[in-house]
């Protein structure tokens, strides 16, 4: 069972490193993917926690946005986390979170919906990377919405009057640092729509060329029919094929190992990295 796409209290999820660890061997996950938002600092703790038969495989989720203002998520894989280049573009984009939070905030409080920066750190563990899921626990947790989910149904979706886009690399260019860092790159949820305005099948071309190694058909957010569009695309670019939970723990519904990846195309994929990076004990 192989889930490449989780989260962690390192960014937006609600369990440790340790905890998801912990949770993966118990659930039968064989290969793990951890992909905090924009940082690595959960590598260090997921890796002390690791114990076999469970494979882990280090990445990045990192935030983009097209030319035309399109918010696109790129998943690195398997990159060497000491590549200056590679921590430089993760460090830039989690420095424009706390501009968009507050103004989020300000958009918010315009409307006469009291949350404030304050309830958002308080409701984000320490040390994490601050988004959208935070401000969502933060209007929870003083009873403004019912759920996380809610909160970005009702409030805090893509195509939102509260929602503030923040400075972040193409999805070209972060796919050609992930590269330049010797990992691989693939394109999660491209077809999500419920999240908002999504990329066209035109536009994986330009992500071909950047280097773009795969796209994960299989998400909770992608319906039959946009699942059937992505394999054949995927074939068609002759790009791998993959599924992932992408679990956040409590804060979401999706569960650890509900999507995954078939094994041969995670050989594929493992495969097209510059070195053999998945971590065993």
């Amino acid at each position: 069972m192989i889930d490449l796409h989780t989260h962690t209290t390192a960014s937006d999820g609600t369990d440790s490193p340790f905890a998801l660890i912990n949770k993966a061997l118990s659930a039968g996950i064989t290969t793990l993917a951890i992909t905090d938002h924009d940082t690595t600092s959960g590598w260090n703790e997921a890796k002390k926690a690791l114990r076999s038969p469970l494979s882990l495989v280090l990445g990045a989720e990192v935030s983009t946005l097209t030319n035309t203002g399109i918010s696109v998520h790129i998943l690195g894989l398997l990159f060497d986390g000491e590549n200056q280049k590679m921590q430089e573009m993760l460090a830039q984009s989690r420095d424009t979170r706390l501009p968009r939070m507050r103004k989020m905030i300000e958009l918010l409080n315009a409307d006469g919906i009291s949350v404030t920066m304050e309830d958002v750190f308080a409701a984000a563990p320490e040390g994490a990377t601050v988004g959208r899921p935070h401000l969502a626990d933060a209007l929870v947790q003083k009873g403004l919405v019912p759920t996380r989910d809610a909160a970005f149904l009702e409030l805090l979706h893509n195509g939102s009057k509260y929602y503030v886009t923040h400075v972040a690399p193409t999805p070209e260019a972060a796919i050609s640092c992930i590269r330049s860092a010797g990992g691989v790159a693939v394109i999660a949820h491209p077809f999500a729509s419920r999240r908002g305005e999504t990329i066209s099948k035109d536009s994986f071309s330009s992500l071909v060329s950047a280097g773009l190694n795969a796209i994960e058909v299989n998400h909770r957010d992608h319906s039959i029919e946009e699942r059937k569009q992505l394999s054949a695309i995927a074939e068609e670019l002759e790009l791998v094929k993959t599924g992932s939970s992408d679990y956040h723990g409590n804060g979401k519904l999706n569960s650890l190992g509900e999507n995954l990846t078939d094994p041969a195309q995670w050989e594929r994929l493992e495969a097209q990295a510059n070195s053999r990076r998945v971590v065993k004990v």
